[in-house]
């Protein structure tokens, strides 16, 4: 198991819609066990696997509990439908390194996915649960949490964000540039 590094804000990863997964293999459960440590590794709630490189419908989940134990969920091909409600919380996102905001989202949803073993599950959800099922599946979609701002307050986030995606961008450029010649 291993601590991946993440995709920041300006790695094409991050826009591009992800592949689904048509056959679950060794490769995936090891790439779900490796995303399950980055997520804990940076404190997050979630992570898609195109957070980590990898253009696969693929997100796992780490939701804390009133019982102080965290729920653990690998989500393969998710989709989420029959909104119901609206919630409105702070946002933040592990590949946007330290932008916060208001972001109104749906407040319960049912979920249909497959689970690590390749079996269908299905469930509804609300709260932080809903709230992290939508933002991992806009990852899995392209969609980044900033692309459902309004206007005024990208507009308000404009430097930090440009900021944070000209790293992302080199980041990405090393990352593909490879090792330097010997």
């Amino acid at each position: 198991m291993a601590v991946l590094p993440l995709s920041i804000l300006g790695d094409p990863v991050l826009r591009r819609k992800a592949e689904p997964v048509t056959e679950i293999t060794d490769a995936h459960r090891r790439l779900i066990r490796d995303m399950y440590d980055t997520m804990h590794a940076h404190n997050g709630v979630g992570l898609a696997a195109p957070q980590v490189g990898v253009s696969l419908r693929i997100a796992v989940l780490g939701i804390p509990r009133e019982d102080e134990k965290i729920v653990h969920l690998a989500l393969i091909n998710p989709e989420w439908s029959n909104p119901r409600g609206a919630q409105t919380d702070d946002e933040g996102c592990l590949s946007v390194p330290g932008l916060y905001d208001e972001m109104r989202r749906v407040l319960q949803v049912d979920v249909k996915a497959l689970d690590e073993k390749g079996e269908p599950i299905s469930f509804t959800c609300e709260g932080l649960f809903a709230r992290a099922v939508q933002h991992e599946v806009d990852h899995l979609n392209g969609v980044l949490y900033i692309d459902r701002l309004g206007a005024l307050r990208r507009q308000r986030h404009k430097q930090q964000l440009r900021e944070i995606e000209e790293k992302g961008r080199e980041e990405a450029a090393a990352r593909t540039a490879g090792p330097p010649p010997a």
